[in-house]
């Protein structure tokens, strides 16, 4: 099969690039891989959500891939999703999309700039309805996310997100990957560790490390069941 996997940096795949047979490079930001039988690129894209759209969108008018992983790390909204965990993002929303007005926040369905099932959205969601069959992916814990330009580090803020959308993880990437698959109709899926609890920043607590090293080990069990694992 041929995989991609999708990271914002470097760093977060770490890990899971140490079990790969590396190929000579493409490019800085796309580079191949294999692990038998198996072809994997790894993208690149940069932080945020405007560098994973427009490299995503680049790369799948190119290319075609039977398997695309978004890797990463994220914030957790959960205590049972402490750090360290691997969850796989079934649906994400970008949070901060839309206008205040005064104390209120106005979604952009709200004001009626896009509607709920506009696609590819679904009820002001992107939805990944039809996730690969793939037992690695089976074997994690499901959560809806939402993808922020500013991570939340403030105790108001970060209690008006949980009350507007009861998220289990946050990112700045992964409603941008989604949207792209989508658009494209690539199948896909989102693989998050979680590095941290959502709360102010407090970076002598996060597990960065850890969790990197959990997230390579979920990416290479579901690369090795892709395409024989029911």
């Amino acid at each position: 099969m041929r995989i991609l996997v999708v990271t914002a940096t470097e760093a977060e795949v770490a890990a899971l690039v140490t079990s790969l047979d590396p190929l000579s490079g493409r490019s800085s930001r796309l580079k191949s891989y294999t692990h038998q039988p198996h072809s994997v690129d790894i993208l690149t894209t940069g932080v945020g959500m405007v560098a994973t759209a427009t490299w995503c969108s680049g790369v799948f008018a190119r290319e075609r891939y039977d398997l695309v992983l978004n890797a990463g790390v994220c914030g957790s909204f959960r205590p049972a999703l402490p750090p360290g965990r691997v969850v796989h993002v079934t649906t994400d929303r970008i949070a901060d999309l839309g206008a205040e007005d005064g104390d209120a926040f106005l979604s952009v369905q709200e004001l009626q700039l896009l509607g709920e099932d506009e696609f590819p959205w679904t009820r002001g969601r992107l939805v990944n309805s039809a996730p690969p069959l793939n037992e690695g992916l089976r074997q994690l814990p499901v959560g809806d996310a939402i993808t922020v330009n500013t991570v939340h580090g403030n105790d108001v803020t970060i209690a008006t997100a949980v009350e507007r959308y009861n998220p289990h993880v946050e990112s700045m990437e992964g409603a941008a990957f989604m949207y792209s698959c989508l658009v494209h109709g690539v199948p896909f899926a989102q693989v998050r560790a979680v590095s941290n609890i959502v709360e102010r920043r407090n970076r002598a607590a996060w597990t960065l490390r850890e969790s990197i090293d959990a997230l390579g080990t979920a990416l290479m069990t579901i690369i090795d069941c892709a395409g024989r694992c029911p």
